[in-house]
């Protein structure tokens, strides 16, 4: 015969293996479920734990792949080094004995990090973080991970009303847990066994910002399933994804938002007739609108019907200004559920001929507005049921992310990239929450523009965040090797943001028919980049080709010069 077929006969863990204990007795054991734990000090682990991760079982046919599983479960399970897997022959039949040996990590792991950055809010700015890692914390191979972070930086703005020069701070603080298996009310393994790696993830976290947009405080909690029904795909699932937004500062918004401001200003000052006492004059005999005044002119002006008749551009452009204060001033409270699937094809780090497709979906806000009426929710001004004080989100979004690379040769690869995403706001929302909505532009989306400064569709916005409830992206990227470890690029982004179904009434940012497709903004350019090995640093120069800005101008080529191009700085590659 060319091969012996094998049965298992037993299975031995050893939980706490070490080369210093090979000579000493053991001094705990247990039987469960066919496996037999051992120990040479006191037992550290609960056996369903440990044997939940093993697929060699007692009675069956030997088979290398119950082998490699067992390989990559206990490694998921971050609690011990690499394992150690024997077969012994008995001598007196054809079946063997596993002996799995364990090495548990350190029980505690402490990490620091310290970073220094650079923004559009900040000049320079300085972060110093902590962790604590508790391995096996319940006995079940659990693993609480509790980190914190504080951060200080200098304003670009005149936002802060003091003269320090660190006058930027944020603290915040995150604590995780990891449970192998479901955690569930009852039993899973007959929807979703044990292969699939099944995970539950518990965190609950804190930031506190201040002199950062608004001086936000934000509170937040996800109870997560995470599971691998084969080794390309993992699947997640959100249970509950709960986020508290408060602005502390709300009354700072036209210092923080300068050019809200400022567009506000000239047409009090060149376009309506507006009152004395909304303006003051500075030392150089200049006429100013007085900035506390500012939602006193705003309602001034959308209360003037004549106005609207005579002026229709600046009263929507007020009234845009209007909308969008609203929306990033006020607090936002989301309970939302979402599941994610992503399949990826890469082999290894180092394949380059692969693709990745991600699947995400969420919905936010039935719950409670299914709720409302027993738990006796009352409404507020703008008809919208109010909980804690706060209107809840309501809003269902779904992302599409393709991502497909071909290598071209040795050194050369061709990588293509092509994004869809789409939240629409329902029931007791009118838009969507500033941190749930799609921004344009940056190093790793269309390189042409900077982060939050292309669009919405072809509006010539000059706010400083742009954001939008809809996004289309695609680029394309040619890599290349140039010597030694130093590689280029050719590269083309097409995308751009719209307003959708919500309450912006602002025709050129609203996504209306297929139409819309003309507002579709184009950037090419080229880059150079240093494989590092373990990351890669990358410098990419991007130029605009298809502005849809320029209405009554020829909207190609327009800018196509390095006295407009966009220098992105970014770590590994953007897709």
């Amino acid at each position: 015969v060319p091969f012996k077929i094998y049965k298992i006969k037993e299975v031995n863990i050893y939980t706490d293996d070490a080369f210093e204990s090979r000579n000493k007795p053991l001094q705990d054991s247990i039987s469960y479920n066919d496996y037999n734990l051992y120990s040479y000090g006191k037992m550290r682990y609960r056996p369903k734990a440990l044997t939940d991760a093993v697929f060699i079982s007692k009675g069956n046919i030997f088979r290398d792949l119950d082998r490699t599983r067992t390989y990559r479960h206990l490694n998921e399970l971050k609690t011990f080094k690499y394992p150690n897997i024997e077969y012994l022959e008995n001598e007196k039949d054809t079946t063997l004995t596993a002996n799995i040996y364990l090495t548990p990590r350190k029980k505690y792991g402490l990490g620091f990090d310290v970073n220094v950055s650079q923004s559009n809010i900040q000049s320079v700015g300085f972060s110093f973080s902590t962790s604590l890692l508790i391995r096996n914390i319940f006995r079940g191979a659990e693993t609480l991970e509790a980190s914190a972070i504080g951060a200080i930086g200098a304003s670009k703005d005149g936002s802060a009303d003091n003269d320090q020069f660190f006058d930027i701070n944020e603290i915040g603080a995150d604590l995780k847990l990891t449970i192998p298996g479901f955690f569930f009310p009852f039993k899973t393994e007959k929807i979703i066994p044990k292969y699939m790696s099944p995970s539950t993830r518990i965190s609950i976290g804190f930031t506190s910002q201040t002199n950062i947009g608004l001086d936000k405080q934000t509170v937040n909690g996800i109870f997560n399933y995470r599971w691998n029904p084969s080794q390309t795909v993992t699947n997640s699932f959100d249970l509950f994804n709960t986020q508290y937004v408060k602005n502390l500062n709300p009354g700072n918004y036209f210092n923080v938002y300068q050019n809200s401001f400022e567009s506000l200003e000239s047409i009090a000052l060149n376009v309506y007739n507006t009152p004395s006492d909304f303006i003051f004059i500075d030392g150089n005999g200049n006429e100013n609108l007085i900035k506390a005044r500012a939602d006193d002119f705003i309602d001034l002006v959308r209360q003037d019907t004549g106005f609207e008749t005579t002026n229709p551009d600046e009263f929507q452009t007020v009234n845009n200004i209007r909308e969008r204060k609203n929306r990033l001033t006020e607090n936002n409270l989301i309970f939302a559920s979402n599941f994610s699937y992503v399949k990826d094809k890469r082999e290894n780090l180092f394949d380059e001929n692969f693709s990745i497709f991600k699947v995400k979906l969420e919905i936010a806000g039935n719950v409670l507005a299914t709720t409302s009426k027993i738990l006796g929710l009352k409404k507020n001004s703008d008809n919208r049921f109010e909980l804690f004080g706060v209107a809840y989100s309501q809003y269902a979004k779904t992302e599409f992310d393709y991502i497909k690379h071909w290598r071209l040769g040795r050194n050369n690869v061709l990588a293509m990239r092509s994004y869809f995403g789409i939240a629409i706001p329902y029931g007791n929302s009118n838009n969507i929450p500033f941190s749930k909505s799609f921004f344009a532009g940056g190093a790793n989306d269309n390189r042409a523009w900077t982060a939050y400064n292309l669009g919405p569709g072809s509006s010539d916005s000059n706010n400083e965040f742009n954001e939008a409830n809809m996004k289309l992206a695609f680029s394309l990227e040619y890599r290349y090797n140039l010597f030694g470890n130093v590689k280029g690029a050719f590269f083309v982004d097409a995308g751009n943001i719209w307003n959708v179904l919500d309450d912006v009434e602002d025709d050129n940012a609203t996504f209306n028919d297929f139409s819309s497709i003309k507002d579709i903004a184009i950037g090419a350019g080229f880059g150079l980049r240093y494989d590092f090995g373990f990351f890669v640093l990358r410098g990419d120069i991007g130029f605009k080709a298809y502005d849809p800005s320029f209405k009554n101008q020829n909207r190609w080529f327009n800018e196509f010069n390095f006295g407009h191009a966009v220098y992105n700085i970014g770590i590994n590659y953007p897709f």
